[in-house]
């Protein structure tokens, strides 16, 4: 190993669990907690005050060895199982007993057991690719499924697939009593080369697909980030993230490595009352904290620091760690200049790097004593420095930017591909073995040996220093007819910036139709005048117009949940792409400009409700008479126009 742990007599170890049975038995760790979970009772006491309870690192790793222990019953080492817990201290638990346990574990969230409004897919997609042997869920949540099942109503397929589980309530293996005495026992968890997770991707630019991760480069890339950010047992850090995957289970994993101490609590409960991240913080001085990029924003829109009860006091934070690239240095500085007055030293914001097929972490631009003075391009701030002036810093992670087309790196201040190699690299998607190949055993044209993932991201490396600028993904390129290409993000963040009060930040999607640039955005309230509308759809058309020179073909407002979003914020525009195709966007209004002609026509909402794979002729009164067709499944939009002297407007 080239990491040095904390203590030269306990060494690295090759997977995170041995991490656990090593704090679980020092004397001073036993009483630790490794894991806090923060329940927010503002809407009771109205105090703003929040309930916790705790998990000792002793406590988890007794919980791991029981847990472990009772799966293994029902169960063999290297069985698939979908854990389905809600978040929370349990579903950690459970977590860390799967791998205890040598078992495969496939973390989601769980649907609500009506299975109503077509929520399950993604449970059928894990169930049919994964092929589980057994979920594991609460009793109570097992016995509205078994109901479900039962109910003559039920989607026949999607019971049958049910069915086939073999269900395992977290009551029946948690607090059982076990014989804990002998020290002795060989592990017999999760080796290092054994898969140990499917983490799914986070359908960004595609249907989630399910990434092996072995059980070694999870433990490589937890001691990466460690290191990066300099974490260590005295660390405290706070995660609203969801623990399923990416981030939130990385992180999960990375308090063990480190020995430190994680305040949790669910993503739910920070969008519903945002503020609560800060109170944590404040609360138990926290020195670490992961956000994607949209949260800053959104904190200073709905954070209501002036209003609560609870002062904000952020002078403990070390890592403000902000992932979801592109990040904008306008949004972070935006933050400081607010927060600086809390204590937040602007030296803290630590702008990272990750992808599910590396694990998670990648890279961070943040260094230990540097000073605040990040360097900018177009707009935004660097995700990694791939030059490094120490020299005990680890040589196993090569970074490289590639032109796709010849598979040669690229001159620095050249755009291109991320590709990354790494003992952190996952070991490719289930069931894909093509794909597989293509994306994970990329191979330079003029070098033999060493096999990169390409990540799919665009980037651009800058300055002497060598910083790594994450820039927008291939698969979300826009091109223009004129050959130009561009990253959505600008155009959608011009669009955002006509209107900030109206639209919903982060819910703006730009993407090409039939030749078209189209903008489907998010506003905040409709019950707006029509004339309203109209100035709303023109501003957003003169700002792209004046910020990126780009003429827009079509704007559609919609209503507020239409732009469909990762669980960590990343707009799925392929997915509002096909949302739009099939009428399926939640449409306030909708305009189709010309560039010959800017005389716009507008239509008020129409109430869809259609039915799959048959067409709808609409009638709309603009300048003149407007007919809309729209045939699900079949062409993308076939618009016809009675006589009018404008452009056509229509809602599909």
């Amino acid at each position: 190993m080239h990491f040095e742990n904390y203590d030269p007599c306990f060494p690295d170890q090759p997977v995170v669990d041995l991490y656990l049975q090593i704090w679980g038995k020092l004397p001073a760790f036993k009483s630790k907690p490794a894991f806090i979970w923060a329940e927010d009772d503002s809407a009771s006491s109205g105090t703003g005050a929040s309930t916790c309870s705790a998990i000792t690192y002793q406590q988890l790793n007794n919980s791991a060895d029981c847990i472990s222990s009772q799966l293994l019953l029902p169960l063999q080492r290297g069985d698939a199982v979908v854990v389905m817990c809600a978040p929370g201290l349990e579903l950690v638990e459970i977590i860390f007993g799967c791998q205890r346990a040598g078992l495969l574990s496939v973390p989601v969230v769980p649907p609500d057991p009506s299975f109503a409004e077509d929520n399950y897919h993604h449970l059928v997609r894990v169930i049919s690719q994964t092929k589980p042997k057994a979920a594991i869920a609460n009793h109570c949540y097992i016995e509205r499924v078994k109901q479900y099942i039962s109910s003559p109503s039920t989607n026949k397929q999607l019971s049958e697939w049910l069915q086939k589980l073999s269900w395992i309530s977290i009551e029946a293996i948690k607090d059982k009593k076990l014989d804990l005495h002998s020290n002795s026992v060989p592990y017999s968890g999760c080796k290092a080369e054994e898969v140990y997770l499917i983490q799914y991707t986070s359908g960004a630019t595609g249907i989630p697909k399910p990434v092996l991760v072995t059980a070694g480069a999870a433990a490589h890339n937890v001691r990466a980030a460690r290191k990066a950010y300099d974490l260590h047992p005295n660390s405290v850090i706070v995660s609203w993230l969801p623990q399923y995957h990416d981030c939130g289970l990385m992180f999960l994993l990375l308090t063990l490595v480190s020995g430190a101490t994680s305040v949790l609590t669910s993503p739910a409960t920070f969008l519903k009352r945002p503020r609560i991240w800060l109170e944590l913080i404040t609360f138990f001085r926290a020195t670490c904290t992961p956000v994607p990029s949209f949260t800053l924003p959104l904190v200073l829109k709905r954070g209501g620091v002036a209003r609560g009860t609870i002062p904000i006091n952020l002078e403990s934070m070390k890592n403000l760690i902000v992932i979801n690239e592109p990040i904008y240095k306008d949004a972070v500085e935006e933050f400081i200049q607010v927060f600086r007055r809390f204590g937040l030293n602007p030296s803290a914001i630590s702008p990272s790097y990750g992808l599910a097929e590396n694990c998670t972490f990648v890279s961070t631009a943040w260094r230990i004593g540097r000073n605040n003075n990040l360097p900018t391009h177009n707009k935004l701030l660097p995700s990694a420095r791939l030059i490094s002036f120490d020299k005990d810093e680890e040589e196993d992670i090569e970074i490289l930017v590639v032109n796709e087309e010849t598979q040669e790196p690229v001159e620095d201040g050249t755009e291109g591909e991320i590709w990354i190699s790494s003992p952190s690299n996952a070991s490719g998607y289930l069931g894909h073995p093509s794909l597989s190949r293509e994306v994970f055993n990329g191979m330079l044209s003029k070098r033999v040996g060493r096999c990169y993932v390409r990540t799919g991201d665009r980037g651009v490396v800058m300055g002497d220093d060598r910083y790594l600028f994450v820039t927008g993904r291939i698969s979300d390129i826009i091109k223009l007819p004129n050959g130009q290409e561009l990253h959505p993000h600008y155009i959608e963040t011009a669009a955002y910036n006509s209107h900030p009060k109206i639209l919903r930040g982060g819910c703006i999607a730009a993407f090409m139709v039939s030749g078209t640039l189209a903008i489907v955005a998010e506003i905040q309230n409709f019950e707006r005048e029509r004339r309203a509308m109209r100035n709303i759809c023109e501003g957003i058309r003169k700002s792209i117009m004046e910020e990126e020179s780009v003429a827009v073909g079509l704007i559609v407002l919609a209503a507020s949940g239409s732009v469909p979003k990762t669980t960590s914020g990343k707009i799925r525009r392929w997915l509002a792409k096909e949302n739009l195709i099939r009428a399926k966007i939640r449409t306030i209004m909708q305009m189709e400009l010309k560039e010959e002609n800017c005389d716009l026509a507008v239509s008020k909402k129409i109430n869809h409700s259609r039915e799959e794979g048959k067409g709808e002729t609409c009638k709309l009164k603009g300048k003149g008479e407007v007919v809309a067709e729209h045939k699900l499944g079949g062409i993308i939009l076939s618009l016809s126009e009675a006589p009018t002297k404008g452009p056509l407007l229509s809602s599909l």
